[in-house]
């Protein structure tokens, strides 16, 4: 596993961080407004950047996480880990928007990332660059949402963990591309609990997932 922050500028100027409750609010603050891409399509060549290069030999599958602390992005970086660990062939890559020590602490409480490589994408560019914007109030907070949040803590005990830095805005997304770098499944989430199915995901770039390799 690498973490890398990606910086703006050339230098790292991240804002200064608050803890416990205000961190709280910060989160769900509106955050600077990026000029996002067009969504990559399917069968298109992928973005290619200094922090995830494309192609680079092998299938890939990009999940663009929730805030760290967010139990649905708890439960797909288990699942995403679970892939990496099980399917060596295939590159898995998690990209964060939450801080670097944030994304740090939060790693190991939800079991590790074994052979899942992390990137640090807090000012968001990567989000931007892959067609992944900003959300709306009933994307994170519709009652079908909130509903997906208990039943999520109360069958699998993947709740909600504080969270200390990103934002709630931010929508996420998962993405598969072929050794030659082609976009071969897409999923942007329509809401806050839209999570990817990374067994189409794998399966869109050739390897066969059996159910066990993913974790709850």
């Amino acid at each position: 596993m690498y973490i890398e922050r990606l910086k703006a500028g050339g230098s790292d100027s991240a804002p200064q961080r608050r803890s416990g409750f205000w961190a709280e609010i910060e989160t769900l603050k509106s955050p600077e407004k990026k000029e996002v891409a067009k969504l990559p399509s399917v069968g298109a060549a992928a973005s290619s950047s200094d922090k995830i290069r494309l192609p680079d030999g092998k299938p890939t599958v990009i999940v663009f996480l929730r805030h760290c602390g967010c139990p649905f992005a708890e439960k797909v970086f288990k699942k995403l880990s679970a892939l990496s660990h099980k399917q060596p062939d295939i590159h898995c890559i998690a990209v964060s928007h939450s801080s670097t020590a944030a994304t740090e602490k939060w790693i190991p409480q939800v079991g590790g990332a074994w052979s899942t490589d992390v990137v640090i994408d807090e000012r968001r560019d990567l989000y931007a660059q892959w067609g992944l914007g900003l959300s709306s109030v009933w994307h994170m907070s519709a009652p079908s949402v909130l509903y997906s949040v208990y039943r999520l803590g109360t069958d699998e005990g993947v709740w909600n963990r504080p969270t200390e830095s990103g934002t709630r805005w931010q929508i996420s997304g998962a993405f598969a591309t072929d050794e030659g770098g082609v976009v071969r499944y897409a999923h942007v989430a329509k809401a806050a609990d839209d999570m990817p199915d990374l067994k189409a995901a794998a399966q869109s770039v050739g390897i066969t997932v059996e159910e066990e390799a993913t974790r709850s």
